[in-house]
């Protein structure tokens, strides 16, 4: 189906390719190594955030209990369901259609900031409630003495995680003025291919995020 936008240029492929398809396969596969190397470093947050769980069990459920799990169900949702209109947007570009990639982006934009604007009234409970990393504790009424750990990684697993989310956004608003610019289609979504990969990292990272650090209580 046409749309208003269809007049836009087509992609040139870049002189150092010999075709959009070489094009692709190596903007992917650097993508691919990329989210590899992401994977490893959540790995290792991971790995010991287990490692200390199996030690300190207590100290992890008793942490873990005073985060509010509504809040990190809610952000599930909004990344759930970001990444499906991620995808919507993939495959409206492959239809040429550009308004649908246009609202898809936006619709995931959006619950991307919902995400961060939770994370933000849930650090704001932390700072208010002196339960932050390391020295910068100074919450009362816990029973067990290693609970400062678990927040420790907590900070660090979610504000890293926070990071990439900010990352995605910059990427969908780089693919939103790109699709002013080009015509995404069959034979040209690289960026939106990316993006859409990229995100689909986030949204797994927090899928095991949300379970260890505010159900496992």
């Amino acid at each position: 189906m046409a749309t208003a936008t269809s007049g836009l240029p087509e992609h040139h492929v870049a002189h150092h390719f010999d075709s959009a398809e070489q094009e692709f396969d190596s903007a992917k596969t650097g993508m691919w190594l990329f989210l590899a190397s992401e994977i490893m470093m959540f790995g290792a947050l991971f790995v010991g955030a287990f490692i200390f769980l199996s030690m300190n069990p207590e100290s992890f459920r008793e942490g873990s209990r005073h985060l509010d799990w509504r809040m990190g169900a809610i952000n599930t949702f909004f990344l759930l369901t970001s990444g499906l209109t991620m995808g919507l947007a993939v495959a409206a570009a492959q239809a040429g259609q550009q308004a649908k990639v246009r609202l898809n982006l936006i619709l995931s934009l959006a619950m991307a900031a919902g995400f961060l604007v939770v994370k933000s009234i849930e650090y704001a409970s932390k700072f208010e409630h002196g339960t932050l990393p390391g020295k910068l504790w100074a919450a009362e009424g816990f029973t067990q003495p290693l609970v400062h750990l678990f927040y420790s990684f907590y900070f660090v697993m979610t504000g890293l995680h926070g990071i990439h989310v900010l990352i995605g956004m910059g990427l969908m608003v780089f693919c939103l003025i790109r699709s002013t610019q080009v015509k995404f289609a069959r034979n040209y979504f690289t960026p939106l291919e990316m993006t859409a990969l990229y995100w689909a990292l986030v949204d797994l990272v927090w899928v095991f995020l949300f379970p260890l650090l505010y159900l496992i209580g």
